[in-house]
């Protein structure tokens, strides 16, 4: 191997790490959500503005990573954006109240906005075109494998220690990924200074607050409809402010032109919207079974887990499936099987048989056992 190709495959192994660390924070929280909800003394459901906060965080600082790496320097906002999300976590881990762990997950939502888009940026830049597949496929692994092992290990960690130490996970894996980018990233930037499109940016940022504060009030109740409305039509004039922007600005910060080619069209909306539905399975599935069926945190993270092994399992025979079938048709098939299979989750009752190791409450084998074994 080259020195220049283990130079690129060191910084993609980095950057995948900092995804993992990313992939697993986002799916290891949601089966200790009850026990979060006890903690500050509120319900369950209320802690998804924690969940939303941080989404949201992403939504408004992720178009502007770009820019803000060309002007100041990958290595400069990856490192810091690792050291932003490192931090953030152990102020998660300490919260005592609602307030102060929404406030700590707006912040890791900064660094998280700024870690994974500049570290696919740093892939890119510094891997020749024939090796970039492969480098791809580093980045791609990690966060596939973190949502198998999130909910058992977040499970595990709330039922035998405590909700802490989930974010405190962070830690010697954010350390080790500064050291790193440090040592193999280089700093590298655009030449010439392209100006911040500031209406993109404000423009955008309320466009996507808006609408995702006005459709988490509509579960309040009594609902504000009032309100609700209001924020929604915000959310749709400074949208079109946002697109109006895009097409008269020279640089914008969000280009919607890519949006002309039909493939990638229907890939953005047909896609957004399939993720929607498959999405709020991680969130809903272990505030059933705890709080619905009375199961521990672990065993809610074990029966969760079945959903991510079998997305992993299936990444191994995407290929030779859409060589075979093309992608029309696995498109299709795949929507009507995800429908049906989110139809099924409405018959999921406390009296269906599951595998032992989840109805005892004890593991059949040992934990590190259950951890690993997904992965083959």
């Amino acid at each position: 191997m080259s020195l220049s190709v283990r130079h690129s495959t060191s910084i993609a192994l980095v950057v995948a790490g900092a995804f993992f660390m990313e992939n697993l924070d986002g799916t290891v929280i949601a089966t200790a959500l009850p026990q979060l909800a006890q903690s500050f003394h509120v319900g369950p459901v209320s802690l998804n503005v924690g969940m939303t906060a941080y989404m949201l965080t992403l939504a408004v600082f992720i178009p502007m990573s770009g820019w803000v790496a060309d002007r100041f320097g990958a290595r400069t906002v990856f490192g810091g954006a690792i050291a932003v999300f490192t931090i953030s976590s152990i102020f998660c881990g300490l919260s005592n109240g609602l307030g102060e762990f929404v406030v700590a997950r707006i912040i890791q939502g900064i660094g998280g906005a700024m870690m994974v888009p500049v570290g696919r940026l740093v892939v890119l830049r510094s891997t020749e075109k024939h090796h970039l597949l492969r480098a791809t496929s580093f980045i791609t692994w990690p966060g596939l494998v973190a949502p198998v092992l999130g909910p058992p290990i977040g499970g595990f960690i709330t039922t035998y220690a405590s909700w802490r130490w989930i974010f405190f996970l962070n830690v010697p894996l954010g350390l080790i990924g500064i050291v790193l980018s440090v040592l193999w990233i280089g700093n590298i930037r655009e030449d010439g200074h392209r100006p911040f499109d500031w209406t993109g940016f404000v423009s955008s940022a309320i466009a996507c607050s808006t609408l995702m504060y006005g459709l988490e009030l509509v579960g309040e109740q009594p609902t504000p409809w009032l309100t609700i409305v209001l924020l929604l039509a915000t959310s749709l004039l400074t949208g079109l402010l946002m697109v109006w922007n895009s097409s008269r600005q020279p640089t914008p910060l969000i280009n919607l032109s890519s949006l002309s080619i039909r493939t990638f069209a229907v890939t953005i909306w047909g896609g957004s919207l399939f993720r929607v539905a498959i999405s709020v399975i991680p969130f809903l599935l272990p505030l059933l079974f705890q709080i619905g069926f009375g199961l521990s945190a672990f065993r809610s993270g074990l029966l969760v887990l079945a959903v991510f092994a079998g997305n992993l399992g299936m990444k191994t025979v995407t290929t030779p499936v859409i060589r075979r079938f093309g992608f029309r048709k696995v498109l299709i098939g795949n929507g009507l099987l995800t429908a049906v299979s989110l139809f099924a989750c409405t018959f999921l009752s406390p009296t269906l048989p599951t595998p032992r190791c989840c109805a005892t409450g004890r593991p059949a084998i040992r934990p590190s056992r259950i951890f690993i074994s997904p992965l083959f």
